[in-house]
């Protein structure tokens, strides 16, 4: 690309961010309900009622809009809702051809596990795809209990309760627990979902810095007195930076300002730890320091859905009035047999693990050497690659697509213009030689 296009594209990418920021703002704005409806009046009736018309006035769909004329402008192709044409693992299928892929949670290969898959065939003979309604309505299937018996075990507490839902397991959770009188504090890159729960509860909310233990017991020596109940919020391993906690240290803040403390194990769920076991297992701290484990059965258990571990008037509060659990209809058969037998695969298997730990390593080391900006990474299942603009992130990952390799890019506005990157998510069936041409061929486009 000559000099003078990559100008004049970079030109075109900021007044588009610019315009970007201002309708995100409108609608961070009609979110917070400070908006009225355009030319609304008090007890007014609208002349006519054109429902596609008020849609396409919404500041939401006018980020949708502009996020496509940004491509359009830019001439960069959506990276996005590419289609896979099969199993998708260290590889996949789209447009007929083979790529190496990064795009995936399935971290340990569970998903393409012929035992995994076949117990989600014998569940569907057995119970059909749907249990059609709530558990507290339609009743139980064995599998389902199975599955948390085995997930409270795994964790060493009393009970757990599973959710059809990851997202909606923080939601529903955090705000059926909390509200008006409480305090919600959660790290500053927290995902949605924790903040979506935070927000519809009621209670306070506020945020520290990334993995900033220090900053949290200053907060909380400032203000834990003015709330009836305080929840503390982390995560395992972050999913966008690939970092993770001093989990002692929150523990000890935990003890200290009597606070609960909830941590997120969506993405460190049997890939932190010798044998899976999580954080806790990497930072040896004991079960019973944590009063509230949530993980998510999408990733290395290879099914849908969420699940809370802990004590059992926790579990009981969370499986009679959580509105996630008790108006949601619950687990299929076919996902609770397939995430258990995932589980008690990763439980005879511990090798997996060291494999993923081998190849998350080998990616960052190459990328470091190669003087790629993998920030905090820590190496273990999720590398970024930090562009720095969102142009770039869109570019770079169409150019490995060329070549065969898939990668996702985060840009503006899931993160700021200054880190926008490509996200690698790692696999213990990622082969060594995979890892060492991604890099390489990274390592070229970037120096273009």
């Amino acid at each position: 690309m000559r000099i003078g296009d990559q100008i004049r594209k970079q030109l075109a990418a900021g007044a588009l961010k610019r315009q970007l920021e201002r309708v995100s703002g409108e609608a961070q704005a009609q979110l917070d309900g400070a908006c009225a409806p355009a030319g609304a009046r008090a007890g007014a009736q609208p002349s006519s009622w054109d429902a596609r018309e008020r849609f396409e006035a919404m500041p939401l769909y006018q980020q949708v809009k502009l996020l496509k004329q940004m491509g359009e402008t830019l001439n960069v192709a959506s990276p996005f809702f590419r289609v896979h044409e099969g199993m998708a693992g260290a590889t996949t299928t789209i447009g007929a051809r083979e790529y190496i892929n990064y795009a995936n949670y399935n971290y340990l290969g569970f998903a393409s596990e012929p035992a995994v898959m076949a117990a989600a065939q014998h569940a569907i003979d057995r119970y059909g795809t749907s249990v059609s309604a709530s558990r507290m309505v339609a009743g139980e299937r064995p599998v389902q209990r199975e599955l948390e018996r085995a997930l409270a075990a795994f964790y060493e507490a009393d009970d757990c309760v599973a959710f059809v839902s990851g997202h909606a397991t923080n939601v529903t959770v955090i705000g059926a627990l909390f509200g008006r009188g409480d305090l919600i504090v959660h790290d500053a890159l927290a995902h949605n979902s924790i903040v979506q729960g935070a927000q519809l509860s009621g209670a306070k909310r506020l945020a520290f810095a990334h993995n900033d233990w220090r900053e949290l017991d200053a907060l909380l020596a400032r203000v834990r007195g003015e709330y009836r109940n305080v929840l503390v919020v982390i995560e395992g391993l972050y999913s966008m930076d690939g970092d993770y906690p001093q989990l002692e240290r929150f523990v000890e803040i935990r003890r200290r300002h009597g606070v609960f403390l909830m941590v997120d194990e969506a993405h460190s769920f049997g890939v932190l730890g010798e044998t899976g076991h999580g954080i806790r297992e990497h930072c040896d701290v004991p079960s019973s320091e944590v009063d509230l484990w949530m993980g998510t059965m999408s990733k290395t258990l290879a099914g849908c859905g969420g699940f809370i571990a802990g004590c059992q008037p926790l579990i009981d509060m969370l499986r009679h009035l959580a509105p996630g659990f008790l108006y949601s209809v619950g687990l299929a058969p076919a996902l609770a047999a397939a995430s258990l037998a995932a589980l008690e695969t990763l439980k005879a298997q511990p090798e997996r693990v060291a494999a993923l730990k081998a190849r998350g390593h080998q990616f960052l080391q190459g990328a470091r050497a190669a003087g790629l900006d993998t920030g905090t990474s820590a190496g273990y299942a999720v590398v970024p690659v930090i562009t720095r603009s969102s142009l770039k992130a869109a570019q770079w990952a169409n150019a490995l697509f060329e070549e065969g390799i898939n990668v996702q890019p985060i840009f503006y506005p899931a993160v700021e213009e200054r880190a926008a990157r490509l996200r690698f998510f790692i696999c213990s069936t990622h082969e060594p030689e995979q890892i060492t041409r991604t890099v390489a061929a990274l390592a070229r486009i970037v120096k273009g």
